[in-house]
């Protein structure tokens, strides 16, 4: 079995909106495509914040800013002979969203509250849940 790390970035803009990007192709054994948010696999003797800066410029044309926040650790075991430990962060990042036609089809800045009822990556979900909790902690602290 393959052995893989890959960062993801939930990037969100000053109206508190989250980019999300819908993939050109659907996920293997899918027949449609899902939302996503930027990110993948780390080059090795890259550190994670250089992999999420360089996906990010990648795949939306966006530079990161600040420091980015571990919001979530996953493994992804969605292919048999590959183990992916997916580290998502929380960022902001400046510019003007400019696709890659190849990766991703089109991208929307949406509430959190409505990322849920887009058609979106599974692995997303448990993500989701700690974005709220950290929301509703936040504001009860």
């Amino acid at each position: 079995m393959k052995l893989e790390v890959g960062v993801k970035a939930f990037i969100t803009n000053s109206q508190g909106n989250y980019l999300l990007l819908k993939r050109a192709q659907p996920y293997p054994g899918e027949t449609e495509p899902r939302w996503d948010i930027p990110g993948g696999r780390i080059i090795v003797g890259e550190t994670l914040a250089q992999a999420l800066a360089r996906e990010i410029k990648e795949e939306t044309n966006l530079t990161m800013t600040g420091e980015p926040k571990l919001i979530q650790a996953q493994d992804i075991l969605r292919v048999s002979d590959k183990h992916t430990v997916r580290l998502t962060y929380q960022v902001s990042a400046t510019g003007e969203v400019k696709l890659d036609p190849e990766e991703h089809s089109e991208f929307t800045w949406v509430p959190l509250e409505k990322i849920q009822n887009l058609h979106h990556d599974i692995y997303l979900t448990p993500v989701l849940e700690t974005i709220k909790n950290l929301r509703a902690a936040s504001s009860a602290g």
